[in-house]
């Protein structure tokens, strides 16, 4: 790893031809969900092409990026205004300070992120729980927005094939999109502790989503390069990341990568783990194992 966070290795700024644009939510009308706007030739005679878009702030020009202080946190606002989780104080973690072998090549992450857990006595705080409840999320209203892309246009257009089963409606509702939770046909991966996150969904009657793998390379590898290898990803399409880095400086690298990330970042917490008790399987115990 190197010491030297090189800035100017991140891929920045919008994709050719394509204009970032933004569409507020109704329940919930501070959201901002992003999309991706296409113009087409003008001989064409269409109206600029509207898509799904995974890449976070990176491709908008307005935004400031600094992968020193991460993204804007706006889930935070979210998740405290449900009132069933607080933030731990970090005494209160268990195994604080050992988060496993370190180089000291790999600076930890100065703007360290509130931990929050679910209050004691509280309802379920998943998205889950939300919709067996009946609520409708900032999260859920966010999904079914972004859902939507093109779908009033697809409703003029003939349809065909066979659908297998799905039931996909004409306009995708954020009251759908709860049902479709509670029902446990598909499923927001949103971590109460990750509010940089850009809410999506995966489930057979939504969008096909798709996963990209990284990791940290034994040979050579910076935090800028960990962090481009995710913004690489997202800006062609990646719905979800998986980082599979193992070895030293797992938890410092993984910080870094997750206080950068819009979308849903899976983890092995078994080798971070590892790397906690010296890599010896014999001293891993529930305790570290819960707290990684």
């Amino acid at each position: 790893m190197s010491e030297t966070i090189d800035l100017s290795k991140l891929s920045l700024g919008p994709r050719p031809g394509s204009t970032k644009t933004y569409e507020p939510g109704r329940l919930h009308p501070t959201l901002r969900v992003p999309f991706r706007t296409v113009a087409l030739h003008p001989s064409s005679g269409e109206a600029p092409l509207t898509l799904y878009d995974t890449s976070g702030p990176y491709t908008d020009p307005n935004a400031l990026i600094d992968i020193a202080k991460g993204l804007a946190r706006p889930r935070d606002v979210w998740v405290d205004a449900r009132k069933d989780a607080q933030i731990v104080a970090p005494s209160a973690l268990a195994h604080g300070g050992a988060m496993g072998a370190v180089s000291g090549k790999v600076p930890a992450f100065a703007q360290r992120a509130p931990v929050r857990r679910a209050r004691a006595g509280s309802a379920s705080l998943t998205q889950l729980g939300y919709a067996r409840r009946g609520i409708i999320t900032p999260e859920m209203e966010y999904v079914a927005i972004r859902e939507n892309m093109r779908r009033t246009a697809a409703q003029a257009s003939p349809r065909d094939g066979e659908d297998f089963g799905a039931s996909i409606p004409d306009q995708v509702t954020p009251e759908f999109v709860r049902d479709e939770v509670a029902r446990g046909r598909a499923i927001i991966p949103a971590n109460i502790n990750h509010g940089e996150l850009e809410p999506m969904i995966i489930g057979r009657n939504f969008l096909v989503k798709v996963n990209a793998n990284i990791g940290n390379s034994a040979v050579s590898s910076s935090v800028a390069e960990e962090v481009e290898k995710l913004v690489w990803a997202i800006r062609w399409g990646a719905d979800t990341v998986m980082d599979l880095s193992t070895g030293r400086d797992i938890h410092q690298t993984r910080e870094w990568i997750l206080r950068n990330a819009p979308v849903p970042i899976g983890t092995v917490p078994l080798y971070q783990a590892l790397e906690k008790v010296g890599g010896i399987a014999e001293d891993l115990t529930w305790e570290v194992y819960r707290d990684t």
